[in-house]
Parts: C-alpha cells; structure tokens; sequence
C-alpha cells in the first residue's frame, strides 16, 4: 500500500454554542486540511494514471467541490442550537451560512469531512488520514483505523 497526501487551504468562520470560552463569540480560521489517502499503484502500461495510486488532480475535485468550494468564507452554526437563529439572520443579510448537525468544532469538522470524501473516492482507494490545522500551532486528527 502507498499512501499519497494532497493539502489544503480554507477560510470559514464558526460560532459554538454554550461555549464557556471566547470561542463563544463567533470568529474564523485560515483551516489547513491535510487529506491522505491509501491504494496501490496502478500497474497497468495502457492507463494514463500507470504507477499512481489516484491522480492528485482526482483527490483536489474531490476535496474543492466536498468542502473548500462549500465551506470557504461561509460560516458554519450548529442547527440543532439556538444559533439556528443567528444563522436565519445572517443569511437574510446575504452572508453565506452552512447549517451543520453538530457542534462546528475542529474534531466534528473532521468527521464531517471523512464522511464526505469517504463517499466520493474511487474503488480502491480509501481515506487513511485527515489532519486539520484551525490555528498553526492548533489541530486536529482523524485516523482510519481508529473509526473502523
């Protein structure tokens, strides 16, 4: 197995509710996401994408249409929260919100974000790693054997 690593950048912004810190108060992140995924080469002199396990450019149109392109400068608010209503306003006041099932915290983000890579690879390929920096020195990890 070979496993291949493809980064990327993102600005969203989140609020969390009944926080009892300053991330209480709604404030965003310059996200770095780290996206591992694990194959084996493909062995065949006819493919195009011979002696690869997938094409970066197949990990990048995943990972820009499932999360950068949806969650770069938008703001993400937890719906099942009184923020719900904080959201309704500031969509009608044209920012771009995305309403999320859970607490916008980097460790739910990660699951989040397995959960929708994880259903767009192709046969064969299999997300191993996701790690998620929201501050440079701050970040979370998601492990493929650890969510079996």
């Amino acid at each position: 197995m070979i496993r291949i690593t493809k980064i990327f950048t993102f600005e969203t912004a989140h609020v969390l509710y009944n926080y009892d810190g300053k991330c209480k108060n709604m404030h965003g992140h310059s996200y770095k996401l780290f996206v591992t995924v694990k194959g084996r080469p493909i062995n065949d002199i006819e493919n195009p994408k011979n002696g690869m396990v997938v094409d970066f450019g197949d990990i990048k149109s995943i990972v820009k249409s499932e999360i950068v392109d949806v969650w770069d400068h938008a703001v993400l608010v937890n719906a099942l929260s009184p923020h719900k209503e904080l959201g309704d306003d500031l969509e009608t006041r044209g920012h771009k919100v995305i309403y999320c099932s859970f607490q916008p915290t980097c460790e739910n983000m990660l699951y989040a974000i397995a959960a929708k890579i994880k259903s767009k690879l192709p046969d064969g390929i299999s997300l191993a790693y996701l790690k998620l920096h929201e501050t440079e020195n701050s970040y979370g990890e998601w492990f493929a054997e650890d969510n079996q």
